[in-house]
């Protein structure tokens, strides 16, 4: 038995995705957030988010095949498929919680807004400008690229799991955008095109199929948000660096 498929969840709405929607509007340098990345929790209308997943996990019948759960360390991806495997009656399937699942590091950029990394980091905007998003490593952070790395690693994992023929993910866009990537072997320029006209929003779904191990992998959906009412629909980037960078 070799997995199958692929599902991945993006966290939901984090009040530091709330925080920085603000600090954006107001024109600010910084996000306000009390938090260190890795703690950073679901706003309440995450949770919401992330009860109306996990009832369409349960009309999905998540668990009709046999299952593996992998999860960042990150408290609100945490938090997003405890709330959604609770909300949908679902047993919570044998679990993995993976460092290489975390989302992107943003080193000296962290808790910067657009204006602010023009302000206070002109340097690195200059070195963004001229790299790209793919490649800019902003000081003590990631590139998309390293992303795609440390991904690259974890996925090589997925063909040495034993019974299980779905993996289910909860992490972040990084996260999601990246596995994409890798599965479909996208380049630079084909990744930045389908990273141009797709985001991935808040407790959305997507799937990646195979026929067998070794078989190309299919995007079968992306960034699915049909669970969700008009109004919980939220396309937060959360990393607002990435934003208006070739």
């Amino acid at each position: 038995m070799a997995v199958q498929e692929i599902w991945l969840v993006r966290h939901g709405e984090s009040v530091a995705n709330v925080a920085a929607a603000r600090a954006e509007a107001a024109g600010e340098d910084l996000i306000d957030v009390p938090y260190r990345d890795a703690d950073v929790p679901l706003s309440p209308l995450g949770e919401e988010q992330s009860r109306a997943l996990g009832q369409e996990l349960a009309d999905r019948r998540i668990d009709d095949v046999p299952v593996t759960l992998w999860v960042s360390p990150y408290l609100r991806a945490q938090q997003t498929i405890e709330i959604a495997l609770a909300a949908g009656g679902l047993t919570e399937p044998a679990k993995r919680v993976d460092e290489r699942l975390r989302d992107r590091e943003l080193g000296v950029l962290d808790l910067h807004t657009l204006q602010g990394v023009r302000n206070r980091h002109p340097d690195e905007e200059r070195r963004r400008q001229w790299l790209g998003k793919f490649y800019h490593r902003p000081a003590g952070g990631e590139s998309w690229a390293d992303v795609m790395l440390r991904l690259r690693s974890a996925l090589a994992d997925v063909d040495r799991l034993e019974g299980t023929e779905r993996l289910v993910v909860a992490a972040h866009d990084a996260v999601v955008m990246m596995v994409v990537a890798v599965c479909l072997d996208l380049d630079e320029p084909a990744l930045m095109e389908f990273a141009r006209t797709n985001a991935v929003a808040n407790a959305s779904l997507t799937r990646l199929r195979r026929e067998h191990a070794g078989a190309p992998w299919v995007l079968e959906e992306f960034s699915s948000v049909e669970h969700l009412d008009d109004e919980e629909v939220t396309e937060h980037t959360g990393r607002k660096d990435d934003e208006h960078v070739r």
